[in-house]
């Protein structure tokens, strides 16, 4: 295991040289929240991709497809149809806004009356985020260093917080990319084709197992309508994807470069069940389908390989929690903390400081909430519904109805994510009828509301398709850094 655990030990020094490395480059808070807009196609794709598949994907992907045989993808196929969603059909109008979360996007459609609302809601999604991702490091160093949870967690966390904090986007971009190239050699070019041939190939997989793990609707049509209605939509509207589309260079960036993203999700969707289906073979009585990855690692590679999957895993884990951390401390700092201060934010402040410090103090925060909580699922479960219960309406509808006021999306979000919450505490957390009826509600309070206000302001929705085209210019606080 020594050459394994140097795999390891060099993996986690390169990302901490990152994170110091790219605090030269954040000088402004432009570079520093949203890497100065300045990402090319291939940094784009890679970060993203990185974004989108964490812990959960990876860690969980392999658990399902244990539980369920190849219909196990289907979690991970909807966050990579929603992704695919996103960059066909919002991205460049998103990277043209020029703006920093999506809290600025509500006020600017709708004339400044939803910021704060729509910010706690976003906020506590990306704090569960983060925790859920900051927990899973817990599994990994287990297998690793057979680590005390609290302590696994508080190494993995502090590292995150570590670079996060040091360079913004600019560190967690470059991190993103060294983890985007980990996971592709670990996952999909060394565990995917061992764990096949180590089951005895396809063939004696499917003599080995039930038909229905091979049945691609084998999880179950409620099941893979529910995962569509929650990752698919969620990857629309949440702040840690946004503010990487807010990263892209331009707006044909953010729309083909996420499309490469999007494919490649698709693509590890596949592979995680496929490697899930092969563990069921090699190791049919597991006591949790979350320990297939794991032990087919721990059992099946060889050293140095072995050390670089789980290197993979750990890059997983660290890319989604580093992009939900900055995305939990922008909302706190920029759209929660300034409006309640009254403040407007202006020149002679470091804001640079200032969202280095919110970024310290929420890593904080989800490392102690991680330690106090154990049930990932959950957690991950109601951050998800408070985002696509509360938010989804009033965002699309922002985008696609021009009709939709202020009122309106105060409503949707205020129905919306009550109704979640209350349906979570009568049906219970993991049950499908909280997102399915508070997105209804959501919805009927957005449209009656805004066809009974008065429509938005002439001038606002001028400003709006301003922003849209791209013609607005960056805001008058965040000056063009000289190199651009």
């Amino acid at each position: 295991m020594a050459i394994d655990y140097t795999v390891i030990v060099v993996y986690l020094a390169a990302m901490l040289a990152m994170g110091w490395w790219g605090m030269r480059r954040a000088r402004s808070k432009s570079e520093f929240l949203v890497a100065g807009r300045r990402l090319g196609p291939t940094m784009y794709s890679g970060t993203m991709a990185a974004i989108v598949l964490g812990g959960a994907s990876t860690i969980g992907g392999v658990g399902l497809g244990y539980q369920y045989g190849l219909s196990g993808a289907w979690m991970v196929f909807a966050i990579g149809l929603g992704l695919l969603a996103l960059s066909v059909f919002f991205s460049a109008r998103i990277a043209r806004l020029k703006v920093y979360t999506v809290s600025e996007m509500l006020d600017l459609r709708y004339g400044g009356r939803a910021g704060v609302i729509s910010g706690v809601v976003m906020w506590a999604y990306t704090l569960m985020l983060a925790v859920t991702s900051t927990i899973a490091y817990a599994t990994i160093f287990d297998v690793l260093f057979d680590m005390n949870r609290t302590v696994a967690i508080i190494l993995g966390g502090s590292i995150v917080v570590a670079y996060s904090t040091l360079g913004g986007m600019w560190s967690i971009t470059l991190t993103d990319m060294v983890q985007f190239v980990v996971k592709t050699i670990g996952v999909l070019l060394l565990l995917l084709p061992i764990a096949v041939v180590k089951a005895g190939g396809f063939s004696e997989m499917k003599a080995q197992l039930p038909t229905e793990y091979f049945d691609p609707l084998g999880i179950g049509g409620e099941t893979i309508f529910t995962y569509v209605l929650i990752y698919t939509f969620g990857m629309l509207i949440g702040q840690d994807i946004w503010q990487r589309v807010f990263t892209a260079r331009s707006d044909t960036t953010a729309k083909w470069g996420g499309t490469v993203a999007g494919t490649y999700c698709l693509a590890y969707a596949l592979a995680g069940a496929v490697i899930g289906t092969a563990a069921k073979v090699l190791y049919p009585k597991l006591g949790s389908p979350d320990d297939a990855f794991a032990t087919i690692v721990k059992d099946e590679l060889p050293v140095g390989v072995r050390g670089l999957v789980l290197a993979a895993a750990l890059a997983a884990v660290m890319s989604t929690s580093s992009g939900a951390l900055i995305a939990c401390a922008t909302v706190a700092n920029n759209d929660i903390w300034s409006r309640l201060r009254g403040r407007i934010a202006s020149g002679d402040r470091d804001e640079v400081k200032d969202n280095r410090a919110f970024i310290l103090i929420m890593g904080l925060a989800v490392i102690g909430t991680a330690i106090a909580l154990n049930n990932v699922v959950e957690a991950l479960t109601v951050a998800y519904n408070l985002l696509v219960g509360g938010l989804l309406v009033p965002i699309l509808g922002g985008l696609l109805w021009k009709r939709g006021t202020a009122p309106g999306a105060l409503a949707s979000v205020a129905v919306g994510g009550l109704s979640v919450i209350g349906l979570m505490a009568t049906y219970g957390i993991l049950a499908n009828e909280p997102i399915y009826y508070g997105l209804l509600s959501s919805l009927a309070a957005y449209v009656v509301v805004s066809l009974a206000t008065k429509p938005t302001d002439a001038a606002v929705l001028a400003a709006w398709r301003e922003r849209l085209a791209g013609r607005a210019p960056e805001l008058a606080s965040e000056p063009v850094p000289a190199h651009q």
